[in-house]
Formats: C-alpha cells, structure tokens, sequence
C-alpha cells in the first residue's frame, strides 16, 4: 500500500521559543504544560489563578518560576509574552479580550468562546492590540490533517458527497461538574462536538443548513445530538457528539472516487487511510513522530503558535480565528435548536 507522506511539520524542537502563561490550572492545562514540557522546547514561566494555593501546587508540579494568585498579575508579568486560557468556556472572551489588551498573545483552549458573537469580539480585539490570538483546535495541526487537506486539494476523491465525525465520551451526571453547569458553557456540542462540527466545516466548507435533534440533561445541557450540515453544491456532513457513551470516535469523508477514514479518536494524533472507487485501500498516512495521545498532541499548537508569533502574525493561517466563528455560528445554530442559548458573563 501506498505511503503518503506529510509535508507541513514544524519540528517541536528548535524553533521560535515564547514564554507562556497558564491562565486557570485545571485539568486541561496539566495536560498542555505536560505535552510542552515532554516534547518542546517553550517556557512556561508563570501560572495564575483565583487560589493562590493551587497556582502554587501547579507552579511547584511543573516547576514555574511564578505563580500568583490572580489572573491579572500574569497578565502584569513582562517576562510573559503569551498567555494559554484553560478557564470553563463562559470565561473565554473575557479573559481573551483582558489578555489582549494587556499586551499579551493568546491561545484560547477550545471552543474560543461560547457563541460567534463571543469569539468575534476576540478576534476584534486581536486586530486593534495588534497581537495573535488563536483557539486551540489542537486537531488542525496534526500532521495527519495536512495530508487530508492535500487529498481533497488534488482531488483524490472525486467529488466529496458525504463527511461523518462522531465523538463521544462517559460523564457521570454530577451537577457540580461544569460540563453539566449551563452557567459555564457546558453540554457536548461545545465541549466534544466543536471537534466533529471543526471537521465538517474543515472538509465542506460553511453549510448553508443545520439541522440538529438531540437530548437536553436535566441540569439544562445537551447531553447527545446529531448535527446534519448540507451546504449550496450538496454535500452532507453528520456530527455527532454524547456525554453517555464514547462511540466509534471515526470520521470520514466520502467522495465520488474514493473515501478517507480517520480511526478513533479523530481529534487525536494518528494516522489515515485512503480507499479508491472500489473502496479497497490504497494509500495510508502512519504518524511516526511518536505523539500517540490527544494529550501529547497538545504540544503541537503551542510550537504553531510561536512560529506564527515570531513571522509577525495575528492570526494563525491553518486556524484562523474566522474559522472559529464559522464552527461557533453552526454551534449556535443547533444549540437554538436543542433550546439552548449562551449565557453570557
């Protein structure tokens, strides 16, 4: 079988360095200090949060010089030249937009906000402080994207029909966790659909339709939906995402010449095959550079964003924050329709 090969990689190692700030020091960024920490060479050199203790445990586990307890003293922090924004989704555009305006780069964890509007306003406020702003679709920058992105530019597959994308994980119903707090942005479309949703548009292109049915928790949250995009030449994208089961985790895109499959889970580093018109493979990509999990990927974006910073950039040209609307505009859309609308801060 045919090896494809990917021709957009930036090495972890040895390019532009930025010093990095941890803003909210959950989970999420344990997982994104690790992954740079591991594979890169960038400095985190500061981490703030509203609990002086937990900045300083956090600051102490990954050995940043700086810990405060407030997210402003990180934003006062010259030593600090971008910041990485893990707070729960309802804090995003205000702590993008104090970043901004504090003179700091921004990576915002994904979804960059809570609706279209939200994560307009970030990106107008990247333009006017003139810094890079960018949300942390760590998926894009999988070298594997890159080779499908090729794939549909050399028309490999003919034309693309039909573009599937589930994703789905366990998350016991406890009210007191944010992912069932409607208050703080949760629910699965925002949390775990923005990735199958970002695939569809990725592949498609802005859909002229949503249509979304789906089940609402009883803390007022989506709990699983089906998302069915079409757009004007007729294509089909179907996104699903559910907090009660993980699912296959596939996607794929299916053309009239051939289709692509990306194997469980599609957000995460990994590989791809191609299959012909006969729908035998013919062709795969094999991810050699030994980032195996999502957590490992999350190195890549950061390295991506110091190579746009040090070109000068405000916004990155794989992931453009005007993608990030387009995602947020289709989430609003099927949010509405579920009876869901955001809360703003």
């Amino acid at each position: 079988m045919k090896s494809l090969h990917d021709a957009e990689s930036v090495p972890l190692r040895g390019g532009p360095v930025l010093r990095w700030g941890i803003l909210a020091p959950g989970v999420i960024a344990t997982k994104f200090v690790r992954s740079l920490k591991r594979h890169t060479d960038q400095e985190v050199t500061a981490v703030g949060s509203r609990s002086r203790e937990r900045a300083e445990r956090f600051g102490h586990r990954f050995s940043i010089p700086r810990a405060y307890a407030s997210y402003e003293a990180v934003l006062a922090d010259s030593d600090v030249d971008i910041v990485y924004i893990a707070s729960p989704h309802s804090h995003h555009k205000t702590m993008a937009v104090a970043s901004l305006e504090a003179g700091k780069h921004v990576l915002v964890e994904k979804p960059v906000a809570t609706s279209a509007l939200e994560a307009q306003a970030i990106s107008d406020a990247a333009r006017v402080h003139n810094r890079f702003a960018m949300e942390a679709m760590h998926t894009r920058f999988h070298p594997r994207t890159s080779v499908l992105q090729r794939l549909l530019e050399d028309g490999e597959l003919g034309k693309v029909q039909l573009v599937t994308a589930d994703l789905g994980a366990v998350f016991p119903l406890d009210p007191t966790n944010r992912i069932h707090d409607p208050a703080l942005g949760g629910g699965a479309l925002l949390d775990i659909g923005v990735y199958s949703v970002w695939f569809a548009v990725f592949v498609m292109g802005s859909p002229t339709h949503v249509q979304c049915v789906g089940e609402v928790t009883p803390t007022g949250v989506d709990g699983q939906s089906v998302t069915v995009l079409t757009n004007e030449s007729g294509q089909l994208a179907v996104a699903t995402c559910s907090l009660y089961t993980f699912g296959s985790g596939e996607a794929s895109v299916g053309g009239s010449d051939g289709r692509v499959l990306v194997p469980s889970r599609h957000p995460a580093p990994g590989g791809l095959t191609l299959y012909d018109a006969r729908n035998e493979p013919v062709a795969e990509y094999v991810d050699r550079s030994g980032l195996v999990t999502a957590e490992d990927g999350l190195c890549r974006q950061a390295v991506w964003a110091a190579r746009h910073v040090s070109d000068g950039l405000t916004q990155s040209p794989l992931h453009p924050l005007s993608m990030s609307v387009r995602v947020l505009q289709v989430l609003d859309e099927a949010r509405a329709q579920l009876g869901i609308v955001p809360t703003p801060l």
